[in-house]
């Protein structure tokens, strides 16, 4: 119990994983194309207004959201899945395969040197890994 002349401890931030960051950044970076690619489909009139913009903003929120719950290991399975889901808006702008290949690559790459530097970063801190 404490009073009101107690000071409250300072709260202990969790630390994050470097495939955490790192693909945290990714789906950041995804969801600032994805911006950019709802006014491209309503430039284009790909689909009506109301359905480009209800479906970025909901892939926009669906990336940013995702990039919170990367801590958990569900969250890396919703992370690869939106990567499929941003491969798939290449059935309504057909440079968006070129496009989502590149950034399929950037998170690939980014989970892989991720869990490599975490595989690092552990043998350093308990000497009984090896």
């Amino acid at each position: 119990m404490t009073t009101a002349d107690e000071p409250t401890p300072p709260r202990v931030r969790r630390v994050r994983s470097t495939t955490e960051s790192l693909l945290s950044i990714v789906l950041v970076l995804e969801a600032v194309l994805m911006f950019f690619v709802t006014l491209t489909v309503f430039g284009l009139r790909a689909l009506p207004a109301g359905t480009a913009f209800i479906g970025g903003g909901l892939l926009i929120l669906a990336l940013i959201v995702t990039g919170r719950l990367l801590r958990r290991p569900w969250g890396l399975w919703v992370g690869w899945a939106l990567q499929a889901v941003l491969f798939a808006t290449g059935a309504l702008l057909t440079p968006m395969y070129f496009v989502a290949t590149a950034f399929i690559a950037i998170w690939v790459y980014c989970f892989v040197k991720g869990r490599q530097i975490d595989r690092q970063r552990a043998s350093f801190t308990d000497p009984t890994t090896t």
